[in-house]
Parts: C-alpha cells; structure tokens; sequence
C-alpha cells in the first residue's frame, strides 16, 4: 500500500465537490454518461476476508450504491446474486465483471422487484446457484422528484414507488426467510429522507420512512431465530438515479454538512460492517451514513 493511501484523508475533498455539469438521463439512467464519474470503490476498496464463503443477495446491484456493495461483498469473500431492470444491462456486466475479477462467483438476474412472481422467481433462483443465502440486501429504489408537490404525483407513480421500495422488500424477505440460516441477516436501503423528508420526494420518503419501521419490527420477530436485520441510511449520493430523476444535478449534496454527495463507496463499508460477524449484537438499528445531517 502507498504511503498516500495510508495518510488520514480530508473528508471533505476526498471526493468530487459541487458545482457539477447539469446532466439529465432517461430513467433508470447508466453510470457512464455521468460527470464526474461515481467511485465504486473500484481502485480503494480492499478487503480482509470478513465474509469469506457467504452467499449474499443484492437488489438493484448494477449501479450506484448497490454496485459498490457487490464490489465490497466480493473482495470480502461473498458470492454474489444480484439483480438489474433490463435497460441496465450493461451496467450489470460491469458489476459482475468486478466481482468474478474478486475471484468470486457473480450471477447477475433481470428482476423487477414490483412485481410479486418475479421476487418468486428471485428467490428461486438464488437457493439454486447458492443453496442458501447468508445475505440479502433490499436496495433496488424509484424515485421522481415532483418540484410541483403531491399535484403532480400521479397514481401511476405512486403506485411505481410503493410496489418498488415496499413491495419488493416485503416480499423478498418473506421468501428468502425460509432460506436464511442462524447467523444470517436482512439489511434494507432506507434514507435521510426517512427522517428529513425533502417535498418534492414526498411519495418516495414516506417508502424510506416505511422501511425504518419494517426493519425494526421484522429484526425484533426475528431476533430469536438467529437472523438479524438492519438498516442503512444514505444522505445524498451520487448515483444514476440522480440526473434520471433530478431536474437539477449542479449542486447535488452542496446541502450535507460535508458540502458534497457521497460516492457509492463511501456507502460500501456500513453494509459490510452489518453483514459481518462483528456486527453480531447489532439488530434493529438503522447506520446514518448522511454527511453529518443529524438524524433521530
């Protein structure tokens, strides 16, 4: 290792810092016409075998967030299943192939959590590749930002949003729980929005809100069975969703105390950390990885 990369980093430039270029994508949006371009953690991230053998689950793996977790998960020792909508197809090529260079096995699924057979099929085909699943990661997310307020929030989006962000986590945990052995765990994708609701994602905050409560209540059911179940919650980062569902992208994150949006590595390590067994005590808990906006 570089004597650099041994040196404490200043949090606040390690990465890009706003004004960024306005750019705006169709939805689901692709990494990359994205400027600057998001870290996966491709060049940083460096593992230490905390989760060598597991089999883990990721919804929404092909980019952002949940790309940087398959990435993190492998270079630990996972095998990863993960899922993608069929426009980001290229996408998941790039994550399974930064997971199978890991040396770890990388089975990339087109899955649209909204629809209930699907998770089925989901599951299915996991126990096959895996036999179990020691991990599942509920991180697949829509969201539009509506700057005209609950007017402007058709039924057809808010129906998009609910079977998305609840749906799919509802269902998914229920299926795999057969399929989580003692000592597994559930870790779901909330948000600073949970807390801190922005208006013009009022449908898609109220989902984040849910979530905490899911995960709570469900680590509780669960918590004698040996399985724990976690939350983590982002504040902003820089993902595709955001010139897909932002109509302005220059000063995205300038809000956060640390005045820049996180990069999808940045994420990485609190989705490890509760997936390991050093988080073994921990359930129930929801990990603020916001930039220093203070949460409940």
């Amino acid at each position: 290792m570089a004597e650099k990369d041994r040196a404490p980093q200043d949090p606040v430039t390690r990465h890009p810092e706003p004004e960024f270029p306005q750019q705006d994508q169709p939805h689901p949006g692709w990494t990359g016409p994205m400027d600057p371009p998001p870290d996966h953690g491709e060049e940083s991230y460096r593992g230490s075998g905390l989760l060598e053998g597991r089999k883990a689950v990721v919804t929404g793996g092909d980019s952002g967030i949940g790309r940087a977790v398959c990435l993190a998960f492998a270079r630990e020792g996972a095998d990863v299943l993960f899922t993608h909508l069929p426009p980001e197809e290229e996408d998941a090529r790039e994550t399974a192939r930064l997971v199978e260079e890991a040396g770890r096995k990388a089975v990339a699924v087109t899955c649209d959590v909204r629809e209930e057979e699907q998770c089925r099929r989901l599951i299915e085909r996991s126990v096959a590749e895996f036999g179990e699943i020691h991990i599942l990661v509920n991180n697949a997310a829509y969201q539009m930002s509506q700057p005209e307020g609950i007017s402007a929030i058709t039924t057809e989006q808010f129906d998009r949003v609910m079977r998305t962000n609840l749906y799919g986590m509802f269902w998914l945990s229920k299926m795999a729980l057969p399929h989580i052995p003692k000592g597994g765990c559930i870790i779901n994708s909330t948000s600073v929005q949970a807390y801190k609701p922005s208006p013009h994602l009022l449908d898609y905050a109220m989902t984040k809100g849910a979530i905490v409560t899911f995960t709570q209540g469900l680590a509780q059911m669960l918590a004698r069975d040996g399985i724990r179940v976690n939350a983590v919650a982002p504040g902003p980062v820089w993902t595709p969703l955001i010139p897909a569902t932002m109509p302005d992208t220059t000063e995205f994150g300038k809000q956060s105390p640390i005045g820049r949006p996180a990069q999808p590595v940045e994420m990485a390590p609190a989705y490890v950390f509760l997936a390991s067994p050093q988080a073994s005590y921990i359930t129930a808990e929801i990990v603020n990885a916001t930039g220093g906006t203070p949460l409940p």
